[in-house]
């Protein structure tokens, strides 16, 4: 086990452990008291970019310091090695593990998040943990890159970091080989037809990226369905605004809000 200064005042503990091939890490507190509590956070990066060390970047790496959470940080395929299903099976390889070993962490709940491509793959986890009956108490998929075809949003997007063009080459790569008319909902999360018995939900996105259509849509469903679930919105076409400019105040307003969503789902959800 390594230890990382990754803030001004706090440490953390980093393993870099292989469950089955996939190299993962686990980020733990080291000056904090750890709670029971084994969070999956996926990167994103399009589903072909991306590595598990962007867990330092995004939302998950304040977990581990405000709240004392674990995070397991999975080093998925990316689809220029391998096209679905193989960063899914990764992801999933790694919840399960999670799960198995649920005892030995002393976890009494697991939650999923991930950011863009990250948010899709959390959204399409936690659809075939309901499916298995592994009980997810909480999933975060932000700005998530949900939908294969395209949206209002995302056609003809020409938004900042992420438009149109890029979109298309990453589910080009992810999807090749998969005829379209059988992509399953675990490749592409808005052809879920069925939403009920999902884990409550909260997102962000911002009003200007490709994601914002279908992460509205992916909401509602949840909610029509009778699942607990909420997105805030905030007006940029900057996707992954809040991990590229976290100065800003506009990133500083969406941690604040998405840490309040989290806290209440400690409080509120088993």
């Amino acid at each position: 086990m390594t230890t990382y200064r990754l803030w001004p005042d706090h440490d953390v503990c980093v393993e870099n452990i292989r469950i089955s091939s996939i190299p993962t890490l686990i980020v733990r507190p080291a000056n904090t008291e750890t709670i029971p509590v084994g969070v999956l956070w996926i990167h994103g990066g399009g589903y072909f970019l991306g590595m598990k060390e962007m867990v330092y970047m995004g939302r998950a790496a304040d977990l581990v310091k405000k709240y004392g959470v674990t995070v397991f940080s999975p080093g998925y395929r990316l689809a220029w090695q391998k096209p679905y299903p193989a960063a899914f099976d990764d992801c999933f390889s790694v919840l399960r593990y999670m799960d198995e070993n649920r005892r030995g962490f002393g976890f009494d709940r697991i939650m999923v998040g991930g950011e863009s491509a990250g948010g899709g793959l959390c959204a399409a986890v936690c659809m075939k943990a309901r499916d298995e009956g592994i009980h997810i108490s909480f999933q975060m998929p932000l700005y998530p890159m949900l939908s294969d075809a395209d949206t209002e949003s995302s056609r003809n997007n020409h938004g900042k970091v992420w438009n149109t063009k890029r979109n298309h080459v990453g589910w080009k790569l992810y999807l090749r080989g998969n005829a379209k008319e059988m992509i399953p909902p675990y490749a592409s999360p808005a052809r879920q037809t069925d939403f009920t018995g999902l884990p409550p939900c909260y997102s962000f996105v911002g009003d200007g990226e490709p994601f914002y259509t279908e992460t509205l849509q992916f909401i509602d469903h949840l909610k029509r369905a009778g699942i607990e679930a909420e997105v805030d919105v905030y007006h940029t076409d900057v996707h992954a605004f809040d991990m590229l400019r976290p100065e800003e105040d506009l990133s500083r307003r969406a941690t604040a809000v998405f840490e309040k969503k989290f806290e209440f789902a400690l409080e509120n959800f088993i």
